[in-house]
């Protein structure tokens, strides 16, 4: 099943182009591969790496229960809803 080119996915016309002729790999052929980090071990561990850690960590980990109403309305929100519940307990509680 050939599939066809589509914008804004992330790649270019001649990206796309340069590969779609590819032939899709058979049976054989995939019980052969070998997962990512064991065919390039050097880059899996580099992306593995993540940001490292914080110079001066000012937030701490922690594990809390919320009802589902609280979590839905912050997510609503959209990204950093995280960051908006600790804004908003910081200002109920007076902490600057």
């Amino acid at each position: 099943m050939a599939k066809t080119y589509k914008t804004g996915k992330g790649y270019s016309r001649k990206d796309w182009d340069a590969v779609s002729d590819n032939p899709e790999l058979t049976d054989e052929q995939m019980s052969k591969a070998k997962p990512f980090a064991e065919a390039l071990p050097e880059l899996a561990a580099s992306i593995r790496r993540g940001r490292g850690p914080n110079k001066a960590p000012t937030k701490k980990l922690v594990s809390l229960r919320l009802s589902g109403q609280v979590i839905e309305k912050y997510k609503a929100g959209g990204p950093g809803w995280q960051s908006r519940i600790d804004q908003d307990l910081r200002r109920i509680n007076k902490i600057k």
